[in-house]
């Protein structure tokens, strides 16, 4: 566990299941910066505490179940969920999921399994912590260089500068993005959206909802393909991204 004491707020209306689990955390050197038994205290406590992380019980008395505090509590705050719960059929899963939590619980549950679960999901809600401030790091230097047609990314321990000119294409993939010179590949965790406004938009264009492209490496357009000066690889042309392709490029 990391040298910082984490504070935890405990979201659960069975009053000795909460104390049991306050105890639990305690002894696993955690902070209890809170408790409530219903979701709508719940909401008021996350805003007004701040915590780290909260173990929020599904099932809850009062307006707002668990499920329904959590989705309020993600749209304001960033902050992890773990959910306690003694039903795990498919379809409570299934309302679960929508919010993505950083666990799941079933009770009743050994202290080792929930101090594993607290300890895995701060883990993985700082390194995403960490990737988004990477990605801002990245636009932020962009946007200073912008003029130069230059921006940075992330490369294992360091910011590495690129020049828009050596860019040859993007490719979309699920919550990452790739970016392709002739010498090396980058991986940075951002959309199609965020990195079409930051590339300039007189050199690249976006020509398929996974795929942007700078023009003048264009080599050949063939049916509803591209390829590009250097390289094999053909690049796909989806409909809705043809007509302003040939608005672009000019033909004789």
């Amino acid at each position: 566990m990391s040298a910082e004491i984490k504070n935890i707020l405990v979201v659960e209306d069975e009053s000795i299941v909460s104390k049991d689990i306050q105890m639990s955390l305690k002894r696993l050197g955690y902070n209890i910066c809170g408790s409530s038994a219903t979701g709508e205290e719940a909401v008021y406590k996350a805003k007004e505490t701040k915590p780290d992380l909260i173990l929020m019980d599904i099932m809850l008395k009062g307006k707002l179940n668990g499920i329904e505090a959590a989705h309020i509590i993600k749209e304001e705050m960033d902050v992890p969920i773990i959910y306690l719960t003694a039903y795990a059929d498919d379809s409570t899963l299934s309302k679960a999921k929508i919010t993505e939590p950083y666990g799941y619980i079933i009770k009743p549950f050994e202290e080792i399994d929930l101090h594993t679960s607290i300890e895995m999901a701060l883990y993985k809600h700082s390194k995403e912590k960490e990737k988004k401030k990477e990605v801002e790091q990245m636009f932020s230097a962009l946007e200073r260089g912008d003029r130069e047609d230059i921006f940075f990314v992330r490369s294992k321990s360091s910011l590495v500068k690129i020049k828009a000119e050596d860019i040859y294409y993007v490719e979309a993939l699920k919550d990452y993005v790739s970016i392709f010179t002739p010498k090396a590949k980058y991986v940075i965790h951002s959309t199609m959206k965020d990195i079409e406004k930051k590339l300039p938009s007189r050199a690249f264009l976006r020509v398929h909802r996974s795929y942007i492209l700078r023009l003048d490496k264009i080599h050949a357009i063939e049916h509803s393909f591209v390829t590009l000066e250097n390289l094999e690889k053909q690049i796909p042309i989806g409909g809705n991204y043809r007509e302003e392709l040939f608005k672009k490029i000019k033909t004789i």
